[in-house]
């Protein structure tokens, strides 16, 4: 680990230590105090809160107009110390809230009655402030610890898939620590850089790009590591996804493609109390295609080297001339990817604190293998610690928190599944005799080969953040937030010689590629809150200002010339080493920016938002842009003439917003004349070559939203309805304009006239279908049907993006050849000459291939009876997707196919699904083969519903002990996919990349 992390981190944890020291000293102090009897003698009061079905746990108990709270526990009972002539209040989300005046009784027992439309009062994170969602001007998508606990999920975007509406999240590799792609409201920038959100924890800023190095990535299983695999699932409280202008210009740039918001768990006011969560995971591929059986490739081989006229084979055909036994048959994909990963997961917690102080500290460490041969692993640690504090007097508050978390990746070097879908179902076993690799004679490359090499990422991250806040007047807040996140990951790939062949004549070199890469970012916000009410009208308002400073550094180097496999890990052994990056780049960002909520007798909501953003990504005339939106809302659900004529409708909101946002995505010092060290010397000299050309004109991409929305509760609020169309305009596109040749430059960087539109209709719906003492039943709908389009491109056909975009097609398209069957005669794939020229060239590829989602969302139902629940997830989606066809080899050359492609000419007539088999000797029909992999043919349905996530749990009854829980669960993850796609998975669509897993979990949790 790096020392100069390691010391940091140890600051805040020392930090932390003597902060919770302080003020839990403070809090001990202050509950140790005398009781002051001139406020009238003491009493304690205990009791039960118990509903319709029985006891309530969680319970607030407040003594009114004092800061003196407990809470129920899990049997329902309380107990708290107050003065006779006082008055307890009982709340609880989803409840009524109840008073009752204690006039001398010691033991109160409330019934409390359930007010669906209290879930209204839900508080929602909308960034730099809080608001209930009755109140909710903009569109905020939330999940919280309750959904993410039933999912044992690695990475934080996993957990959100299919539960929120307008999010589309593809899990890209089935691989511990493998990536994810995520999209809010579709693409908006040309640019495929350009899109991702802003993620945001505990106020400060998290980086998603990697810190890895484009070339030693490449060697690497996972290829560019994922930093949000770094943020512990199991540390978070809740994740909202702000989407609208209203929910989103709060950031300004930094929000044009959506926030994604992650709160971390705190403590809570309660007594000190202990949890333990462990479970174990195991995971199995859900899905393999058929492939050709022996009988079936060795048919196909033979007809090959038949049709090209070749009588003898060749030397290097040894799955055909002898050198491999032809009865031999193996099922590859259980060879090489059929194993079973591993999970095993543990985590504990402290937490608890009184009505001024809570404090929460957690571990947690998993372990995870993988299905392919070998025992590689990912294991990760990550220690999350909060803290928060208030004065009696309720003007000062402090909350701080620290999530650090490191975690080493040793999976091998390359996924397998590519080679067990294309090896020949007769080729040589892994592994010889005496248990060694097998080489048989140096006729076949061994797949595990890559194996004898080391493949170690590690990563290590630190996310720190400090809120203060004071109130200097009743209705006047100063709040400062104080951010520091620091990121460290180092690659190591080695390739000894071991990985080749002993039979292997070239003349190889032992080579080690290492990688060190750091981030580091502080950020201050400094804001003042005002609030007032003047009889009907409630005004807030917000000013703040932000200061964020981030540095990156990346070395990458290469060495080799190692006298030894023993000296390969160290550079110094190397008799060459090269250095195939080192940058250093710094990013600077300010802002302004302003809130003001006007609300009219809790009808009429009115939000306002600006903001002017500075960047150093742009040049001085264009590095400052202004940004705003205006968001309002009705809600006609509590007009005097709307109660006392509806009966069925219990909730009634109507919400519109409209306001603009930027981006700055584009990188570091691009509009600089930048150079670059050059790789060669002249008469041994270093020099420069020039990197970029200046331009100092460019300026913001601009990000226009639109949305209005309706929210409907009927009866109670039993049944909610909300539906939101949006219409998300993105302009002055930020890509690279075509240069002439001469000037020694492909593209310029500039701002170009092209206009972007995401349009769609999201819909969400939450139905109560059946509550009574022991039985519970409620059902989540989410449904978004998004629609991608081009707008404008003036003069596209002249520019580099002809070959790619389309007017009035979406960003998903590709531009291929038309496919249009076989040939009768030569037995070869045709096209559609669209140009009439009697040939396919380049210039036919006009057929238009589409893979944007046509609709997506999720269906999950809760069901609880009694000490069980039960909860499941289905995720849908209807989209066109890549087939196997794409990826699949030449029909007859020596690799396997899937077992449809016995179906071929001229057995089966020009309907066939192959064409002629050919080893390679015929040019007509290997030119036709790579058109048809650049053809329509290779995209078809690839729509699937997919029982994504399902949990059963039992709270085992307690009798000896009141303070004592235990929950024992089983999950399951990826259970099922209905799919008629040609592939391996319809969500990557990759016959190179491991798909999601099929997993089953077992675990148990204890509270104590």
């Amino acid at each position: 680990m790096n020392k100069s992390l390691l010391f940091r981190s140890r600051a805040v944890i020392w930090y932390s230590i003597y902060s919770w020291i302080f003020l839990l000293s403070l809090t001990c102090f202050a509950q140790n105090q005398p009781y002051d009897s001139a406020q009238g003698k003491p009493t304690t009061i205990t009791g039960t809160v118990t509903d319709a079905n029985g006891v309530l746990p969680g319970v607030t108990v407040t003594v009114k107009g004092t800061n003196q709270s407990t809470i129920t526990d899990s049997t329902g009972k309380y107990t708290i110390m107050m003065r006779q002539e006082g008055v307890l209040v009982f709340s609880y989300i989803g409840y009524k809230m109840t008073e009752v005046a204690v006039n001398g009784k010691t033991s109160i027992n409330v019934t409390m009655k359930e007010d669906a439309t209290t879930l209204q009062e839900v508080t929602v994170n909308a960034g730099y402030y809080t608001v209930k969602e009755k109140e909710r001007t903009g569109s905020i998508a939330k999940i919280t610890a309750k959904e993410i606990e039933k999912q044992p999920v690695s990475n934080p975007l996993a957990a959100m898939q299919g539960r929120l509406s307008g999010v589309n999240i593809i899990q890209n590799s089935g691989l511990p620590g493998g990536r994810f792609s995520i999209q809010v409201r579709g693409l908006n920038s040309i640019r495929t850089d350009g899109n991702d959100p802003l993620y945001v924890v505990d106020g400060v800023p998290y980086s998603s790009q990697s810190l890895g190095d484009n070339t030693i990535s490449s060697a690497a299983i996972t290829g560019m590591v994922n930093p949000l695999n770094m943020i512990n699932p199991a540390d978070i409280e809740s994740i909202e996804v702000l989407k609208d202008a209203d929910a989103t210009a709060i950031y300004g740039s930094r929000g044009a493609n959506g926030v994604i918001l992650i709160t971390t768990k705190k403590g809570k006011t309660a007594k000190t109390s202990f949890a333990v969560n462990a479970f174990s995971t195991v995971g199995k591929v859900a899905r393999e295609l058929t492939m050709m059986n022996t009988a079936q490739y060795l048919a196909m081989r033979t007809e090959a080297f038949a049709n090209d006229n070749i009588a003898t084979y060749p030397n290097g055909a040894y799955d055909v001339n002898g050198a491999w036994d032809q009865s031999r048959y193996t099922n590859w994909r259980k060879e090489l990817m059929g194993g079973t990963a591993n999970i095993n997961s543990a985590q504990a917690s402290v937490s608890g604190g009184s009505p001024n102080t809570q404090f929460m500290v957690s571990g947690t460490y998993r372990k995870e293998t993988t299905v392919f041969p070998g025992d590689a692993h990912y294991g990760r640690g990550a220690v999350h610690s909060s803290i928060t504090h208030k004065s009696e007097d309720n003007k000062f508050s402090i909350n701080f928190s620290a999530d650090y978390a490191g975690d080493k990746n040793t999976l091998p070097g390359r996924d397998l599944t590519s080679r067990a879908y294309s090896l020949a179902p007769n080729a040589p076993a892994l592994y010889d005799d005496n248990g060694n690799l097998n080489w048989q004679n140096g006729t076949w490359i061994n797949p595990l080969a890559t194996m004898q090499g080391d493949y170690i990422t590690t990563n290590q991250n630190l996310v720190a953040n400090t809120l203060l806040s004071y109130k200097i007047i009743p209705d006047l807040e100063a709040k400062a937030s104080l951010g520091y996140n620091e990121v460290r990951s180092t690659q190591n790939v080695t390739v000894p010689l071991s990985v080749y062949s002993p039979f292997d004549t070239s003349n190889h070199e032992a080579l080690l590629m290492v990688n060190n890469g750091s981030g580091r970012s502080y950020i201050f916000e400094p804001q003042l809150h005002y609030g007032k009410k003047w009889h009907k009208l409630e005004t807030k308002v917000m000013v703040g200002a932000t200061f964020q400073s981030q540095k990156t550094t990346k070395l990458a180097q290469t060495g080799s010339g190692f006298t030894s496999d023993a000296l390969i890990n160290s550079l110094a052994a190397a008799t060459t080493v090269r250095v195939l990056n080192h940058t250093v780049t710094d990013y600077k960002y300010s802002a302004l920016f302003t809130r003001v909520n006007f609300d009219w007798d809790n009808r009429y909501l009115l939000n306002l938002t600006g903001r002017r953003d500075g960047s150093s990504r742009f040049g001085p005339a264009n590095r400052y842009a202004n940004f705003g939106a205006v968001g309002a809302a009705w809600i006609f659900s509590r007009e005097k003439w709307f109660k006392e004529r509806n009966s069925v409708l219990s909730f009634g909101k109507l919400r519109a917003s409209y306001g603009t946002t930027g981006n700055d995505q584009i990188g570091d010092y691009q509009y600089l004349d930048t150079y670059q060290v050059s790789p060669y010397l002249y008469d041994g000299v270093v020099g420069l070559t020039p990197a970029r050309l200046f331009n100092p004109d460019f300026g913001w991409e601009t990000n226009t939203k639109f949305e209005v929305a309706a929210e409907l509760g009927f009866f109670k609020d039993r049944i909610f309805l909300s539906a939101a169309y949006f219409k998300n305009r993105s302009s002055n596109q930020l890509i690279g304009v075509p240069l002439p040749g001469t000037t020694g430059f492909p593209t310029i960087q500039s701002n170009f006239d092209a206009t972007v539109e995401n349009t769609g209709l999201e819909i969400e719906l939450r139905t109560e279908n059946l509550k009574s003492k022991d039985f519970s039943w409620t059902t989540n709908l989410n449904l978004t049907t998004p629609k991608n389009t081009l707008v404008a491109f003036p003069n596209l056909e002249l520019s580099t993006y002809a070959n790619l975009l389309v007017v009035g097609e979406s960003l998903f398209i590709t531009k291929g050849y038309d496919y249009t069957g076989i040939d009768p005669v030569t037995g070869t794939y045709t096209f559609r000459d669209y140009n009439g020229d009697g040939q396919i060239s380049t210039l036919d590829k006009q057929a238009i291939m589409d893979t944007a989602p046509d609709f997506y969302g999720g269906l999950s139902n809760q069901i609880q009876y009694k000490n069980w629940n039960l909860d499941f997830l289905f995720q849908f989606v209807k989209q066109q997707g890549r087939n196997y066809y794409q990826t699949s080899p030449l029909a007859g050359s020596m690799a396997n196919l899937p077992a449809d492609f016995t179906s071929h000419f001229p057995d089966n007539g020009t309907t066939s699904v192959s064409q002629i088999y050919t080893t390679g000797q015929n040019s007509a029909a290997v030119d036709a083969y790579y058109n048809f992999i650049e053809s329509n043919a290779t995209v078809s349905d690839a729509s699937y519903v997919r029982l994504k996530s399902m949990s059963i749990s039992y709270s085992i009854p307690s009798r000896w002990s009141k303070a004592f829980s235990a929950k024992i669960y089983l999950q399951g993850q990826n259970l099922l996919t209905f799919t008629h796609y040609k592939g391996i998975d319809p969500e990557n669509q990759s016959m190179s990349s491991l798909p999601p897993l099929k997993q089953f979990t077992l675990g148990v949790q204890l509270g104590f």
